[in-house]
């Protein structure tokens, strides 16, 4: 009797192989595509704590608390300070202008992106327009020295036209070769 329990014991764990082999191959393709079909990579996931995804556009946190004065517009810090300098800033009743003069070495200006906030008599932030540059893909090459200045103008809002007195200027968005 014991001799029938070994091989009862043996027959069932060569079932059981049996079975494994038999379910791992039953969902793979035959012939000429079974060499072609890649066999799943096991994947990793990563996520990062406290990452959050960008959603909206791209902001500046000095726009809160600068208070310009009236007719006027000043500069807020952004993140790519060191890699221009505003000129000519302005504010007339309808808009903000000047210019971003490139001083990180340059080869072509990407993406440019000028942020303005418009203020009221009392320096509340009523709003804010934007200015952007995109690089043309056009796929032909340029001639000449790439133009290391930018000028802009950013029209205030049509909703904000007779209560913005004053604007403030930053650039969250500066991508160059």
């Amino acid at each position: 009797m014991h001799h029938k329990m070994k091989a009862a014991l043996v027959g069932g764990a060569a079932l059981l192989a049996t079975a494994a082999v038999l379910a791992g191959t039953l969902n793979q393709p035959e012939g000429p595509a079974a060499a072609e079909t890649p066999r799943p990579a096991a994947t990793v996931q990563t996520t990062l704590p406290g990452l959050v995804p960008a959603s909206g556009e791209p902001e500046l946190p000095g726009l809160q608390g600068a208070k310009p004065a009236m007719g006027r517009a000043v500069q807020v810090k952004g993140p790519f300070d060191d890699r221009f300098v505003l000129e000519q800033l302005a504010f007339a009743h309808a808009a903000a202008s000047g210019s971003v003069r490139i001083t990180s070495d340059v080869s072509d200006l990407l993406e440019l992106e000028v942020l303005a906030g418009f203020y009221d008599k009392q320096g509340k932030l009523l709003g804010t327009g934007r200015y952007l540059h995109h690089a043309e893909e056009d796929g032909h090459s340029h001639s000449g020295p790439p133009s290391e200045t930018e000028k802009f103008s950013i029209p205030v809002p049509a909703n904000l036209r007779g209560k913005a007195v004053s604007a403030a200027v930053g650039v969250p968005v500066l991508v160059n070769e």
